[in-house]
């Protein structure tokens, strides 16, 4: 049975429900971060590495703020302020025909929002 993926993506940011990871993640999910050389590789890590985002990022004022779909494929532009600093950045979702997400990539700008959001993730994963 295929499933609206984007619909449930923003249903698990509203409910702050990330267990409901689990339901969305292909197994095989591959999760590239902006700050990890190499990308993280199965449905756990993936919800992990998400998981600790969204604990960082709905501290502060995040919000998507553009959505591009083609196909099995969405860039979604995000905003934050994080201690007083802008960050934009976009999610990068790829979905297989069940619409399990199978490929997750964020990119981020500018240099000193990277520096930050990998300080405090490194936190959010070492308190998991």
């Amino acid at each position: 049975m295929k499933i609206n993926t984007l619909e449930i993506w923003h249903r698990i940011l509203e409910t702050q429900k990330m267990e409901d990871l689990n339901n969305l993640l292909a197994d095989d999910a591959v999760f590239h971060s902006p700050v990890m050389y190499t990308p993280q590789v199965g449905k756990a890590l993936v919800a992990q590495y998400l998981s600790a985002a969204f604990h960082l990022f709905s501290q502060y004022s995040f919000t998507y703020v553009r959505e591009i779909v083609s196909g099995n494929e969405a860039l979604l532009e995000f905003e934050a302020e994080i201690d007083g600093l802008y960050v934009n950045g976009v999610d990068v979702i790829t979905w297989n025909d069940e619409g399990e997400i199978t490929d997750f990539k964020v990119m981020l700008r500018p240099l000193k929002a990277i520096l930050l959001v990998q300080k405090k993730m490194r936190v959010q994963l070492q308190g998991e």
